[in-house]
């Protein structure tokens, strides 16, 4: 009874008796370690991505209205920009965040200047008579990726979300004095707001 090997059976087949296998394996051998020896090497590579904030200020308006009339258009706008791989947006109350991510390897100073003129050559998409602030763009690389975030928790009833809070800038205070510390920030905890009441 004979069995069909196939075709990568019959190759092998031929190459397991061929005189020429191991020639065939030393040039691949020595072709791999060609390709060692002249393959760029860097202990730390350089990685050129660039990414931008756009803060835009609504004061007023909720966060659907922020959605609605800032994040939605602005979206639509950024992600037409040439080597824009990802728009983001994040919706507050009074404020709207946009995202811009790059495709990895696009020039950081054409790719900011192409962001810039597509924001500011074109205002239509920002609602005109409503108190809507210039947009502020903060360009972004990779060196600005957390490289630790730390989360503050309890489950005891006393500490509050205030009372962690608090603990928080204390720790960034104690951190901003290690060496070669670049930005440390806080995020969450309760909003603080005072409210004035006239008394007419």
């Amino acid at each position: 009874m004979s069995t069909s090997l196939g075709i990568s059976g019959a190759i092998a087949k031929k190459f397991l008796h061929s005189q020429i296998t191991p020639l065939l394996a030393l040039v691949g051998l020595l072709l791999g370690f060609f390709a060692v020896l002249v393959t760029p090497q860097e202990e730390e590579p350089q990685i050129n991505v660039t990414f931008a904030n756009v803060f835009v200020a609504f004061p007023g308006a909720t966060a659907a209205e922020v959605e609605q009339l800032i994040s939605t258009p602005g979206e639509q706008l950024l992600a037409e920009i040439e080597g824009v791989k990802h728009v983001y947006s994040v919706s507050r109350p009074g404020e709207a965040i946009l995202t811009v991510e790059f495709t990895v390897g696009e020039d950081r100073n054409s790719s900011i200047v192409k962001l810039y003129n597509a924001i500011y050559s074109n205002k239509a998409w920002l609602p005109a008579h409503l108190g809507v602030s210039q947009p502020l763009i903060k360009p972004k690389g990779i060196d600005d990726v957390p490289v630790v975030t730390l989360t503050l928790w309890s489950d005891k009833p006393q500490w509050s979300g205030a009372e962690l809070q608090r603990v928080a800038h204390a720790i960034e205070a104690e951190l901003q004095r290690v060496p070669g510390t670049r930005e440390i920030y806080t995020v969450g905890g309760p909003e603080q707001r005072l409210h004035v009441r006239l008394d007419p």
